[in-house]
């Protein structure tokens, strides 16, 4: 059996998440997202599909019409394909877009959020940013709403820090694209609420995912074991062991991955795992996290992978060039 290693991986001490017992809740019926872009678009389409009322925020009104007019677009794309499959007949999908664009109210305002039952912020991955948006969500929420991050790799527990509502606050962390994907991470912190947690955790059940429980931790589970498996693959061909299509090869033959390593980073934006590997060696320095000077570098250069046409590949659009 092949087993993936990592001598940077810091065993931590095993805490065992105890059995979970449904507290009583109110059923969620009113959603905010905050932010429209990649992930927030995705959940916000995917919530008012669902039937659920989505009170959809931007900061600029350029944003909030992209985000919407993405929505649109994801939502007429999956129904042209029911339609292609017989499920559904033209005039059933047309139906459905407007029924479900209906339920997304597109606003500017962050007070709107009084209205929501649960939140989920949704913005790029700035911790900064982020104190600046928690402060403000803690004021306008009410005190029973669900305040839930989608951050894939920054600190749930320091965003309840921000916005001052700590046992209000849990992370549900989607993943790409969001319309498709099964999986969402439900994280709790310390000062969890468990009402708030079972709500949250109700929730992304009631979208049809499969919903798993774990504590705040650098990455949770996902990226907490896929981010150092691309980080030692980078290393590996740095150091002269592989080159990097031999690398991927390696790991598609011999461990039966869909996609190797590195191309997966090219894939997600070396970018964004920059921010990630980064982020760990700036705030948990015991840890040993390390980036790979190539990364950097093809950073600084705009070499982004998929997003930009090249990274340690070279692409075209979502496919790698011939």
């Amino acid at each position: 059996m092949a087993m993936i290693t990592n001598a940077r991986f810091r065993v931590e001490s095993v805490r065992m998440l105890p059995m979970r017992c449904m507290s009583t809740f109110s059923p969620v019926k009113k959603v905010g997202v905050v932010g429209l872009g990649l992930m927030g678009h995705g959940i916000a389409q995917t919530a008012a599909e669902k039937g659920y009322d989505v009170v959809a925020i931007e900061t600029e009104q350029r944003f909030l019409d992209a985000g919407m007019a993405r929505i649109e677009k994801s939502i007429e794309k999956l129904t042209v394909r029911s339609v292609s499959k017989g499920k559904m007949t033209y005039e059933q999908a047309a139906t459905s877009v407007a029924s479900t664009m209906g339920r997304i109210k597109p606003v500017l305002d962050i007070k709107a959020l009084n209205e929501c039952d649960l939140i989920v912020e949704a913005v790029i991955e700035d911790i900064q940013l982020k104190e600046t948006l928690y402060a403000a969500i803690g004021k306008a929420v009410s005190n029973t709403c669900v305040i839930a991050s989608n951050t894939s790799s920054l600190s749930v527990s320091k965003m309840a820090e921000f916005c001052g509502r700590p046992k209000q606050m849990c992370g549900l962390h989607f993943f790409n694209p969001v319309q498709l994907m099964q999986l969402v991470e439900v994280i709790k912190t310390d000062q969890t609420d468990p009402v708030i947690f079972d709500s949250a955790f109700a929730f992304a059940k009631a979208l049809g995912k499969t919903p798993i429980e774990c504590i705040d931790t650098p990455g949770f589970v996902v990226n907490r074991l896929l981010v150092p498996y691309m980080m030692s693959a980078i290393e590996l061909h740095e150091r002269g062991v592989a080159s990097v299509a031999d690398v991927d090869t390696a790991m598609r033959l011999g461990a039966g991955h869909p996609m190797g390593p590195i191309q997966l980073t090219d894939y997600i934006g070396l970018d964004t795992a920059l921010n990630i590997i980064s982020g760990w060696e700036r705030d948990y320095p015991d840890d040993g996290w390390t980036v790979p000077t190539s990364l950097r570098e093809k950073v600084a250069d705009g070499k982004l992978g998929r997003k930009s046409g090249e990274g340690y590949y070279k692409w075209d659009g979502d496919k790698l060039a011939a």
